[in-house]
């Protein structure tokens, strides 16, 4: 079934004062990642690292939330569309059986292009507002900073779909270990105070003030020695893969996969026949998308 797609903009691109914005740009369903736009958002990352005269990157989202996840039932919905424009040498998923399609289209839009965001040598900011939900935390962990309004909220709620947590598995050196377990296991909501409590977030400012705190706070970093900052980052992010970072997150890709796996051997549906109003609980991705 052909995805009907409600913009041709999934990403919008505008470089301001040094500073580069991506704007995750499906307000009507949230910020919902689907196929289009994560492409969109790695060609705007790589255009932002390519441009001479961006120093930083902010990453936001158009309309009332952040971004609610990964799509699992929009009319864009395109998971099984082939793609011309792939990022890494692994072949097209779209047309292959068991699960080696969802395999390759996870390890390549969720997994590598999340690493090469994280990888980028300018240092990024995401501005995260109302719902950042699933492969929301993945778009906002990569950046470096990340500063919310006071009306944010953060939640990995996929374990109800018998995955252990999202593709790009950084929770327990996003926060305290014991604070990753019970965020995971229960699912439920971490507001931004909580988030800022254990570290997670860097900031917490009045929804009206974050795209004005978030531009301070870029352009500061936008005028500082390039050369230098690059190997800050690279230093930073060599610590976190020394500390196990990197090698968490491939040996959990694989444990998500069996999962994956596991549920179509069961239930036929890579989400065990769980959908988005199901793991969110209480109609929470409606209320997202709202």
């Amino acid at each position: 079934m052909q995805p009907i797609y409600e913009t041709d903009q999934p990403v919008l691109y505008a470089v301001i004062d040094g500073v580069a914005h991506l704007t995750l740009n499906r307000p009507t369903f949230g910020n919902a990642q689907n196929g289009q736009m994560i492409y969109a958002l790695d060609a705007a990352w790589a255009r932002a690292a390519a441009d001479d005269s961006v120093g930083a990157i902010v990453v936001s989202g158009a309309g009332k939330h952040f971004s609610s996840g990964h799509d699992i039932g929009t009319p864009g919905r395109d998971a099984d569309q082939s793609r011309t424009d792939r990022r890494t040498l692994w072949p097209d998923h779209a047309g292959r059986s068991g699960a080696e399609t969802a395999y390759i289209r996870e390890q390549e839009l969720y997994l590598e292009m999340c690493r090469r965001w994280r990888a980028c040598p300018k240092p990024a900011i995401a501005a995260v507002q109302g719902a950042c939900i699933a492969g929301g935390l993945m778009v906002a962990w990569v950046c470096d900073l990340i500063v919310a309004s006071d009306d944010a909220f953060f939640s990995d709620p996929v374990l109800r779909m018998g995955v252990p947590g999202v593709e790009y598995f950084a929770h327990a050196f996003e926060m305290h270990p014991r604070a990753a377990r019970e965020f995971l296991f229960l699912g439920d909501r971490m507001s931004a105070d909580r988030a800022h409590q254990l570290g997670m977030v860097n900031r917490v400012v009045p929804r009206e003030s974050l795209a004005a705190e978030v531009q301070a706070i870029a352009a500061r970093i936008a005028a500082l020695p390039r050369f230098g900052v690059m190997l800050a980052k690279q230093a930073f992010n060599l610590q976190e893969d020394q500390s196990g970072k990197r090698a968490t997150m491939d040996a959990v890709f694989h444990m998500h996969h069996l999962a994956h796996a596991h549920n179509q051997m069961t239930s036929g549906s890579l989400t065990g026949g769980v959908g988005a109003r199901d793991i969110a609980g209480k109609d929470e991705v409606r209320k997202a998308a709202e």
